[in-house]
């Protein structure tokens, strides 16, 4: 990503509607399929290992270490700086296509919009495999279908977006078996939609899309997407600006 994109969600990740609904359903999906219940990591009992792909900010594993040993990996410096600074300890420079971790040796991983960022995404989605014990679990979300293209994602550095067909393939070459899969921000999709299109017609330097909300709005709109959350644990949603999944490598 662009440098003032990592402020930016340095800035606003802990609050901001967008990153708090999403980390909240990828961690409600991870813990589930996981089938563990959260407690306080202890030296006798750390946790399950979860890898943290493209850990951004760090927001994420600061609230995956208080039930599991969280490992931070970005290909950005200044990414893992702020990680520092939440209190993150656990911190890897690599790029996904060829992680430094041994085969086997972690018991998650959640990437969450990650793969559209790595150019050899079909490396990446293996190495994710690679990198699973028997019976790991891969959380990601990624963002939705190309004719939703636009600043936002020249701002973020993407390669692309994905259809649900397209996430379902590419999981099924890397080997995994599909737990769940569906698309998500499924409520606010025609917003997201109009928003898209009038970024286009906007001239000037590309931004990412992170429109400015009251803090009454804010709120309820993550008790928006907690709401869709729960439906997603049990259903497949139709429409969506991303793609969740959950997968398993087998046994």
């Amino acid at each position: 990503m662009q440098t003032a994109e990592y402020d930016r969600m340095f800035a606003l990740e802990d609050r901001y509607w967008w990153f708090v609904g999403r980390r909240r359903l990828a961690l409600r999906l991870l813990k589930r399929a996981l089938g563990v219940a959260p407690h306080p990591p202890t030296p006798s009992s750390p946790g399950p290992v979860v890898l943290d792909l493209g850990c951004g900010t760090g927001v994420i594993a600061s609230e995956l270490a208080h039930w599991s040993h969280p490992v931070g990996l970005d290909m950005s410096s200044q990414a893992l700086a702020y990680c520092r600074q939440r209190g993150v300890a656990d911190l890897v420079l690599a790029n996904g296509e060829a992680l430094p971790i041994r085969s086997a040796s972690v018991d998650a991983v959640l990437a969450l919009d990650i793969f559209e960022h790595i150019q050899d995404d079909r490396a990446a989605f293996a190495e994710a495999f690679r990198v699973l014990r028997p019976g790991g679990v891969l959380v990601l979300s990624v963002p939705a279908f190309r004719w939703l293209w636009g600043p936002h994602d020249v701002a973020l550095m993407h390669h692309r977006r994905y259809t649900r067909p397209e996430v379902r393939a590419r999981l099924s070459e890397a080997g995994f078996g599909i737990r769940r899969l569906s698309y998500n921000v499924f409520f606010l999709f025609p917003v997201v939609v109009l928003v898209r299109a009038l970024e286009k017609l906007r001239r000037g330097p590309a931004k990412a899309s992170l429109p400015r909300v009251p803090e009454w709005l804010n709120a309820a709109l993550i008790d928006l997407q907690d709401i869709e959350a729960r439906w997603i644990e049990s259903v497949a949603l139709p429409w969506g600006s991303s793609v969740i999944a959950v997968a398993k490598k087998p046994e």
